[in-house]
């Protein structure tokens, strides 16, 4: 009896003790959050990784909506896929699905930005621990978390000067046959019709054209939007035509009557304002125009401009403009060989003809046409050159006047390039005083969402 008490008592202190001992209560508790615990790090860790995903998805999502937009042609998703799969999210590829779309909604409206979406599906792990079982699954079915990016992009538009211009919409209005020395370079060209350069490119930095460009430019653009005519609005600057009717012309047969009078010009003139001239203007020598209160305005009215071999020029700090105007049973153009040396009226000069050397009034159509321009009168001229309904044939090297700044301009219907062809000193227009013709072209895709 004294021994089975003795091992009761024994029993008992144990059982007091190891009720007292409190050192395993951590593994116990730790035991029991341990599926919490896991659960919690799991999720921590994985909203890391979806996060981080989703970064590098909206970066390449971004970067292929603007090379969508910049590309702006048929193969635009082409290459925004081509720019995702740089990213690491090649389509079709790892749980990766890109679409593009070139209709997207704009923030600003309309309906034709550019859209990359790149959706990605994550397997998750350690989130199940808290019992998270995402949003989709995989092929084989195990949960995955969908991961999204999307951009949208509109392609920008920047402005782009030129210092040729066709305004024919026609057909090919801008074309060359052959012209291996012709040399635009520094000048960009556009045509309101297609261009056909044959043989070379020109030179000019870049060739536009609203139809089809064939070769013209060393970098080429087709399906530019049309240009409207910059200057025709100039036209209001024409004084009345006080001619009264008369328009003495040169004679077209060996007995006519010559020119007489305010028809011919020789030696140098004092002009300023407007001076008008009825019908042909011949020159008897070479010429110098001085201004003597402003620049002056040649207004020749149902008539050309015969050089007859001589130059035509403005002295220094001279400026002059020549207007050709009246209407269509007359011839409009300079013509006779020799030289034409003149500056158009400068930036400060406060002319309505700034910038403006040489104008074909815009209601002219017939007799506007120039056959070797450049060429036959060689052109040394600042400034610009508008003939909006002639076809004029360029064929000469045209150099700045001997007294103005770097700057010529043409503005035809059609333009077609032979032999030379050159602008040999362009740049300054703004000191010249002319606002260059220039239409927005499409420009690198910018982000709008």
């Amino acid at each position: 009896m004294r021994a089975i008490t003795r091992l009761l008592q024994i029993v008992t202190a144990r059982a007091r003790r190891f009720a007292g001992d409190r050192r395993g209560n951590v593994a116990i508790i730790s035991a029991l959050a341990l599926p919490a615990l896991m659960g919690t790090f799991g999720l921590g860790t994985e909203v890391a990784s979806w996060y981080a995903n989703q970064r590098a998805m909206q970066n390449a999502a971004d970067s292929a909506a603007i090379a969508a937009a910049t590309n702006a042609a048929v193969g635009y998703d082409t290459e925004a896929k081509a720019v995702t799969a740089q990213y690491g999210f090649p389509d079709g590829q790892n749980g990766v699905a890109v679409s593009v779309s070139n209709a997207a909604a704009c923030p600003a409206g309309g309906n034709n930005c550019y859209s990359v979406t790149i959706t990605k599906s994550l397997p998750i792990i350690l989130a199940q621990f808290v019992g998270y079982k995402g949003d989709t699954t995989l092929a084989g079915g195990a949960p995955a978390k969908r991961i999204l990016a999307t951009a949208v992009a509109t392609q920008a538009t920047v402005p782009r000067p030129y210092c040729l211009v066709t305004l024919g919409q026609s057909g090919t209005t801008l074309r060359t046959n052959g012209a291996p020395k012709a040399d635009l370079s520094g000048c960009n060209v556009m045509s309101n019709g297609s261009a056909d350069c044959n043989g070379h490119n020109l030179g000019a930095d870049n060739g536009d054209a609203h139809g089809s460009n064939s070769g013209c430019g060393v970098i080429e653009h087709s399906n530019i939007p049309l240009m409207t005519d910059p200057y025709s609005g100039l036209a209001s600057n024409i004084p009345p035509d006080n001619c009264g009717g008369s328009y003495p012309q040169e004679p077209t047969k060996k007995n006519g009557a010559a020119l007489s009078g305010n028809n011919l010009l020789s030696n140098t003139n004092l002009w300023s304002g407007n001076i008008q001239r009825c019908g042909d203007l011949q020159l008897t020598s070479d010429v110098t125009i001085t201004n003597t209160g402003g620049p002056a305005t040649l207004v020749i009215y149902n008539g050309d401009l015969d050089l007859n071999g001589y130059t035509l020029s403005t002295a220094p700090g001279s400026q002059l403009t020549i207007v050709f105007a009246g209407d269509n049973n007359y011839s409009h153009t300079p013509m006779g060989g020799g030289t034409l040396d003149i500056q158009a009226p400068d930036a400060t000069s406060g002319s309505p003809w700034s910038g403006v050397a040489m104008y074909q009034a815009p209601n002219l159509t017939q007799g506007v046409d120039i056959a070797s321009a450049g060429n036959s009168p060689t052109w040394d001229i600042t400034g610009l050159v508008y003939l909006p309904h002639a076809g004029v044939t360029f064929s000469g090297a045209v150099n700045k006047s001997a007294n103005g700044t770097s700057c010529f301009v043409m503005v035809a219907d059609n333009v077609t390039i032979n032999g030379t062809g050159s602008i040999l000193a362009h740049g300054g227009c703004a000191q010249a005083g002319l606002t260059m013709p220039s239409t927005q072209v499409p420009g690198r895709g910018r982000l709008v969402l």
